[in-house]
């Protein structure tokens, strides 16, 4: 059984899928320090001119965990993404098919950021059929904390005896303590997919939504396509 554990991240980009499609079951890592300045609470969309920041405005405290963090809902951001969604994409192939989904997920009482990414990546699995995977919490898991015997306890509570990790992983895991509990650790080799896109020239690493606007029912056929 494979593995994959990633931090919950706001409107992930493509390879967060693809890991996501690779395992058997996904773990959301929502229990470890929040990074500011990274991924759990932005991602960036294409514009006319080359892309933008799309960022949820959050409440931080140093050395708050990821599912700790409640969102500054005194900034109206979700009014800014969805504004941003509609003079980016509206004229894109899958636009009506997807803005009114976005409408309803933002319009509800969003408190903590945690709460929020898993949710709405929750809700783009469905839209990418990979719904059937399971998923969990590393919250609901008694885990170590030291960072490669958290992973290592993951794998162990799930049954999995192959962690798939992403690229940077093997600057920080400690490779033989999963090998002292029989665990196979295989990094994931992303290929980032060529898709149509509206605009100028090609740009990668955005979030998924630039993908499901574009693509709509064949955006994980574009990535496994490079991703076989």
């Amino acid at each position: 059984m494979i593995v994959a554990i990633h931090q919950p991240q706001y409107l992930p980009w493509l390879g967060y899928f693809d890991k996501m499609s690779k395992a058997d079951v996904f773990c959301y890592l929502d229990n470890v320090q929040y990074k500011k300045n990274e991924w759990q609470n932005r991602n960036r969309i294409k514009t006319a001119q080359s892309w933008q920041w799309i960022t949820v405005p959050v409440q931080y405290r140093f050395p708050q965990k990821i599912n700790e963090v409640e969102i500054n809902n005194v900034v109206k951001w979700k009014k800014k993404h969805l504004q941003a969604f509609t003079t980016n994409y509206s004229k894109a192939s899958y636009f009506n098919d997807y803005i009114a989904h976005f409408k309803d997920f933002f319009s509800e009482n969003w408190v903590l950021l945690s709460d929020l990414n898993v949710f709405l990546i929750e809700r783009l699995r469905e839209f990418l059929n990979l719904h059937s995977k399971p998923t969990m919490l590393a919250s609901s898991l008694m885990l170590s904390d030291d960072p490669s015997d958290r992973l290592v306890d993951i794998c162990k509570a799930v049954g999995a005896d192959t962690y798939l990790s992403g690229q940077d992983g093997i600057k920080y895991m400690d490779l033989g303590r999963f090998e002292e509990h029989g665990i196979k650790v295989v990094i994931q080799e992303f290929k980032h997919p060529v898709y149509p896109q509206r605009f100028n020239q090609f740009q990668s690493h955005l979030s998924i939504v630039d993908l499901l606007f574009n693509c709509g029912p064949q955006s994980m056929d574009k990535i496994w396509e490079a991703n076989p």
